[in-house]
């Protein structure tokens, strides 16, 4: 939001130091991000508000005119110009005048480049100085002509003095959608420095409503939760033309275009007051073929799109229309999407005589959507968007209507006509000053905490220490009784606030183990390379079916579906983590070559019969792309895979303390088949890991690189974690490993060996690691060799061969008996 400061005093006094006033801005909420100073480079002693006292033909150009121009000094200057605005005969005209030595832009280079003026000769005619464009003086990209002054504008006043102003950048957060306008500006500005704001008689017209039939339109809302207020006004008889300079002034300051007197005074008075509004043709609209009705007059109907409406928009754009898309309707069809842009068939062109301001009240979901969904970015749907009272369309319609007849020369129609189904009802908080000790820690007595509320435009009355602050209509940010402690806050000043101890101690706090062991999961991932991710809790049902690219499409009904969605892209809660980690996998992979990223967070699951669903906390992990760094040392590349994500598995169950653990294979629609697993910790399963398959690879638009995937039940994993782990010391007496080979069938998965191995072992057989499998001669076929490696030790004696001897023997009768494997020669 640009504010230019001399707009700004059309409605307070301002007498601080620009610099300072930015900073007392900021300290309240309305951030200044810069401050730009029109007119801070021209030349006091060389740029003047000129008068042109004659134009004359150029001897020997046809498209140039020479100029002479008064700036004070009684010897009147020519200069050569081919503006188009400046036509030989005219005089009289004020404009911008730079003599010898002035610092200009070059208005005919597209880069910002800067050039001192110097006398010249043009086509045989010596020119002494130059009339000026917008763009040539920084004000504006505009050079299509000189930039014309007020007629009153003083001759030979240096042009700092008569148009230097100041504008102040404002990055305003949306909640304060009542700045996003001048007026609801000084309001906080009048605030901050204890004033009250000139709006003369506009306020008080909030509270007036008119009738929705009127003799020259008739009001319909099909939807009223959409729009709960339509006001629309009739000025007859305007003469389309340029806008007059200060009004053309104040809309380039504040960022916009000037485009003619009618266009111009609706963004005037949506910058002024917040309220968007839309000026119709009235002729077209009453006189289209075939919509007449039988009143004679324009029938508006605000209603949603239906299936496979179309319209074209002012810039020319035929748009297919959702049933979701609000439209501003006559018996012919739309001629405006609602709140975002007006239709190409009731444009205001240079033709148009009778115009009828349209100024309403959408919902703001409705219009954020809408904008989103067709790609159309405006300052009005920047508005709505955020939130407008619907108390402000009879303020701003009032408004236009007279800035129109005073600009175009119009007649207003008599009445406003109003429909205005959904009135917000008026909302009273209760506050007390004790409360405001509380929150804020400085005691502030009822009658100061009355006067800063009141300084904002609250209407107070204090009963028996309560204060009971009614609304403002414009304060939709403002429901509950923190709401007003903000309010006496960012008045009072941040800054004042004084650092206080508290009153009582801390109160005994209790251990959240699974917030710790939350925090735990995550440190142990991070140390074994891996970075956390945080994605998107919504998506849509296309994503998820892509996990599963052979079955059927994701039945609705199991998922929780948003009511309102700003996009369809958007629309759905998640039922898995994997979805959404794989498209970060995706997104990552065009900076990097290799991808190792984790998500800790909430999946959701529709539960029958209940209002909420269930939510519980799940953890992701993918990993993808080379194992190492290219060396010369590593004839070829190889790829993170299936085991890498097993290691991980196994070193973060190993540091919770798990040692209980096992794996399985599985076949799952996400992975390839014979490449996952079951993850299992004291025979409870708690996730699934493997390589995706190729088929989700490719839906992912993931490279043809092994990708490795987990998802697992976070609860039931920290849930098996002991909360308080306990010291066992090591055992001083020396450890004994043996290994064992064994020929088993080639279907006897390693865990299951292992298992066996370990519960055969009993307390002696501290540690087994697989470390070979060999397939082959002298292996049968349908036969392998797994090679383990066997560690033995006793808490209190050394152990001797003899016993570890029998031990060793023991596993190998076990494992023989059991799944009839057998040692290898």
């Amino acid at each position: 939001m640009r504010v230019p400061i001399s707009w700004l005093k059309d409605y307070i006094d301002l007498t601080l130091p620009i610099e300072e006033l930015a900073e007392r801005m900021t300290l309240a909420g309305l951030e200044v991000g810069a401050i730009e100073h029109i007119g801070a480079k021209w030349d006091r002693e060389k740029i003047f508000v000129g008068e042109i006292v004659e134009v004359r033909r150029h001897p020997d150009a046809d498209r140039l005119t020479i100029a002479v121009v008064e700036y004070g000094t009684g010897e009147p200057m020519a200069v050569v110009t081919g503006a188009p605005n400046i036509r030989v005969g005219d005089k009289g005209q004020k404009v911008p005048f730079a003599t010898r030595g002035s610092r200009l832009i070059d208005g005919h280079s597209e880069e910002l480049r800067y050039f001192t003026l110097k006398p010249s000769k043009i086509r045989g005619v010596r020119s002494e100085g130059m009339v000026c464009s917008e763009k040539e003086l920084g004000i504006s990209d505009d050079h299509e002509g000189i930039m014309i002054l007020e007629d009153d504008a003083p001759t030979g006043v240096p042009l700092q003095d008569y148009m230097g102003d100041t504008v102040l950048e404002l990055d305003l957060t949306p909640n304060l959608a009542r700045c996003f306008s001048m007026v609801g500006v000084a309001r906080e500005v009048a605030a901050l420095s204890s004033q009250k704001c000139r709006l003369g008689e506009w306020p008080q017209l909030s509270e007036r409503i008119g009738k929705p039939s009127l003799p020259w339109v008739e009001l319909e809302i099909a939807d009223p939760d959409l729009c709960p207020r339509y006001t629309a006004a009739l000025v007859r008889d305007v003469q389309i033309g340029s806008s007059p300079p200060w009004l053309q002034r104040r809309l380039t300051l504040a960022g916009m275009r000037p485009i003619n007197n009618i266009v111009d005074v609706t963004n005037y008075v949506m910058l002024e007051w917040g309220q968007p509004l839309h000026a119709f043709d009235y002729d077209l609209l009453r006189d289209r073929d075939g919509v007449t009705p039988p009143s004679g007059v324009p029938v508006i109907i605000v209603r949603r799109a239906r299936r496979a409406e179309l319209m074209t928009t002012l810039d020319g754009v035929g748009r297919a229309l959702s049933e979701d898309t609000l439209l501003i309707t006559d018996g012919g069809g739309p001629v405006a999407i609602a709140g975002v842009m007006g239709g190409l068939e009731s444009e205001v062109a240079e033709k148009t005589t009778n115009v009828l301001i349209e100024s309403a009240n959408f919902n703001n979901i409705s219009i954020r959507r809408t904008s989103q969904a067709l790609k159309i970015p405006s300052e009005a749907a920047a508005r709505f968007g955020r939130g407008v009272p619907p108390q402000l369309t009879m303020i701003a319609v009032e408004r236009s209507a007279r800035l129109m007849q005073e600009l175009a020369g119009g007649t207003i129609e008599e009445g406003i006509a109003d429909a205005y189904p959904v009135r917000p009802e008026v909302k009273v908080v209760d506050l007390t000053a004790k409360e405001v000790e509380r929150i804020l820690g400085i005691a502030l007595d009822t009658e100061q905490i009355v006067s800063i509320l009141e300084s904002l435009e609250f209407e107070c009355q204090v009963e028996g220490g309560v204060i009971r602050a009614t609304v403002p209509h414009y304060r939709l940010d403002v429901s509950i009784p923190a709401d007003l402690i903000e309010e006496v806050a960012r008045v009072y000043g941040y800054d004042r606030l004084p650092t206080t101890l508290m009153d009582d101690e801390l109160p005994p706090q209790q251990r959240d183990y699974s917030l710790e062991g939350e925090e735990r999961v995550r440190d142990i991932l991070v140390g074994c390379g891996l970075t956390e991710a945080i994605t998107y809790s919504l998506s849509n049902l296309e994503s998820f079916a892509k996990l599963d690219p052979g079955g059927a499409p994701p039945d609705p009904a199991d998922y929780v579906k948003l009511s309102n969605p700003l996009t369809t892209e958007r629309e759905y809660m998640r039922r898995t983590l994997m979805a959404s980690l794989l498209e970060a996998v995706r997104d990552n992979l065009r900076y990097t070559e290799r991808v190792a990223l984790f998500e800790i967070g909430r999946i959701y699951l529709p539960q029958p019969g209940q209002e909420l669903p269930d939510e519980p906390r799940r953890l992701a992990i993918a990993m993808t792309g080379p194992r190492d760094r290219r060396s010369w040392r590593t004839e070829e590349q190889r790829y993170v895979d299936f085991y890498d994500l097993k290691g991980v598995v196994e070193t973060l169950l190993d540091r919770l303390g798990l040692t209980a653990q096992s794996f399985a294979p599985v076949e799952h629609p996400t992975f390839r088949s014979g490449g996952a697993a079951t993850i299992e910790v004291a025979d409870v399963e708690i996730g699934v890991f493997g390589e995706v398959d190729p088929k989700v690879r490719t839906s992912f638009d993931l490279p043809a690189q092994p990708v490795a995937l987990l998802e697992l039940d976070l609860e039931e994993l920290l849930a098996q974690v002991e909360p308080v782990r306990y010291h066992r010391p090591i055992s001083r007496f020396p450890a004994v490993s043996q290994d064992m080979s064994l020929v088993v069938d080639e279907h006897v998965p390693a865990q299951q060996l292992e298992d066996l191995i370990r519960r055969a072992g009993g307390e002696l057989l501290v540690e087994v690691t697989l470390f070979d499998v060999y397939r082959g001669e002298p292996i049968p076929p349908g036969k392998k060799s797994l090679a383990y490696s066997l560690t033995y030790r006793h808490a209190e004696k050394t152990l001797t061969d003899r016993q570890v001897a029998k031990v060793h023997a023991r596993i190998a009768k076990r494992l023989e008996k059991e799944i009839g494997a057998r040692l290898r020669e």
